[in-house]
């Protein structure tokens, strides 16, 4: 229920086109981050997410390889990658190498394999597609979401493909999805200053549009609370909103909380978790054509993920197995972030939602509203 005794007729008028599943305006959304209190935008978000899922919460089984840390870009805000020249704390794994990784996993019920990494000079579009190529030679099942836009881009251009011809490679070696990384600010205001060097928001958005056409879903993500202001958050969701109104392919909208640990934009501080519970909420009022929002529950930690579920979310990730480093090394609060199907689904239930396992493209594969099922599944 949402209370609107005492707020004004502006928020009144915003509560009342949630209520009637109407779409606000920039304007609205200005308002909503300026002036509403954290519970009001909870109310409307969690309005909304129960509209589309219930007491539904999705989560996947999935685990990540990181080809390298090594970059030729250089983002302000990173404490993950290394620069080619500065190689010392870097990594580079081979296919073989990575192929072992995924051959961990034989057995296990994990339906995808998330790669992202650092923009290597030396990791080309064939590298890369010899990769995917050797992952489903191994297991032709596994889901793959791969890279993000800013290592599409380099990719193709060092091949000299065009963005078609470049994903069509890819969807022939076996790419199955792309993630929704280096989105960051679209602003170029906000992004000449924290990541001028790699795609612009031109470039992202086209990826992500070819993609689409070409059958490919695909995720987004903003980098939120560092030097960006509110306009530059809604103009960021405008951008997307307009793309998923062309394509509909966007499964999912995952706001990314800034880190300032170890990066070049160490002296910003961090927002607080009332404004980040108020992030989510406003990206799931103003995001209508979004069937999801996800927060990374290794960045946020387990306890203000499971707040995080009463401000619009509906979807916390995966198991994720300790296999990714990009969260650890930002600061996230998960130093080992690890958790088996039964503390997920826990954590859901502790929550009051309904933990439901899906695929990487929200099919649901099993529902655990039932005690005990979480045991049936076994502990990976």
């Amino acid at each position: 229920m949402i209370e609107t005794t005492h707020i004004s007729a502006d928020l009144k008028q915003i509560a009342a086109k949630v209520k009637a599943g109407q779409r606000i305006t920039d304007e609205e959304g200005l308002l909503l981050f300026n002036t509403a209190s954290p519970g009001f935008v909870g109310s409307l978000a969690n309005e909304i997410r129960e509209r589309l899922h219930g007491h539904k919460v999705f989560f996947n089984r999935n685990f990540h390889i990181e080809p390298t840390n090594v970059c030729v870009f250089s983002c302000n805000f990173c404490a993950y990658s290394r620069l080619y020249a500065q190689r010392e704390e870097g990594w580079e794994l081979s296919i073989d190498q990575m192929l072992h990784l995924v051959k961990k996993y034989d057995g296990k019920p994990i339906t995808e394999v998330h790669i992202v990494g650092g923009v290597h000079p030396k990791m080309n579009l064939q590298f890369f597609a010899d990769l995917l190529k050797a992952i489903k030679a191994h297991r032709p099942e596994l889901h793959i979401k791969a890279f993000t836009a800013v290592e599409y881009d380099y990719m193709f251009r060092k091949a000299k493909m065009s963005v078609e011809e470049g994903l069509r490679f890819l969807i022939e070696a076996g790419l199955n999805s792309i993630p929704g990384g280096g989105a960051e600010i679209f602003h170029p205001e906000i992004r000449e200053k924290i990541c001028a060097d790699k795609v612009d928001a031109a470039g992202w958005l086209l990826i992500h549009e070819t993609a689409h056409k070409l059958g490919l879903h695909s995720n987004a993500t903003i980098l939120y609370g560092h030097i960006e202001k509110f306009e530059h958050r809604i103009d960021h969701m405008r951008r997307l909103r307009e793309l998923q109104d062309k394509t509909r392919g966007f499964n999912t909208f995952i706001p990314l909380k800034f880190r300032n640990k170890d990066n070049d934009m160490s002296h910003v501080p961090e927002s607080t978790v009332v404004q980040d519970m108020k992030m989510y909420a406003i990206a799931r009022i103003y995001l209508d054509n979004f069937p999801h929002i996800k927060a990374y529950w290794p960045m946020l930690g387990r306890q203000n993920a499971q707040l995080a579920l009463s401000f619009g979310v509906d979807d916390i990730d995966g198991t994720i197995d300790d296999s990714t480093k990009i969260y650890s090394m930002a600061g996230s609060e998960e130093q080992t972030p690890s958790m088996t199907t039964t503390e997920l689904v826990t954590l859901i239930k502790q929550a009051g939602r309904v933990p439901v396992e899906r695929d990487t493209l929200y099919n649901e594969i099993k529902n655990y509203s039932h005690a005990g099922q979480e045991e049936k599944a076994g502990m990976n």
